[in-house]
């Protein structure tokens, strides 16, 4: 029921205890667990909107860390703090 790896037996065992639970209540119900963490399907469209996505993201952070150190500075400059 199990495999190898560890990231499979909680998903069985979700799926097992729950079903347990809808027979103990007579429900007609069944629940399904799949361990795959993404859909496998080849889709060329689907990696490039991933991938844009990701890259806009890290666009729009690298953007916004240096006013943040910049930031910092002025405030140090400001109170005359030094390092030691």
């Amino acid at each position: 029921m199990c495999g190898p790896e560890p990231v499979n037996c909680f998903p069985v065992l979700m799926n097992i205890l729950s079903n347990t639970f809808l027979r103990l209540f007579n429900s007609t119900a069944r629940f399904r667990v799949w361990s795959q963490l993404f859909y496998t399907g080849e889709s060329p469209d689907l990696k490039t909107y991933i991938f844009f996505g990701l890259f806009t993201y890290l666009l729009v952070l690298a953007a916004g860390l240096p006013p943040l150190f910049a930031m910092s500075s002025m405030e140090d400059y400001k109170v005359k703090s030094t390092s030691c």
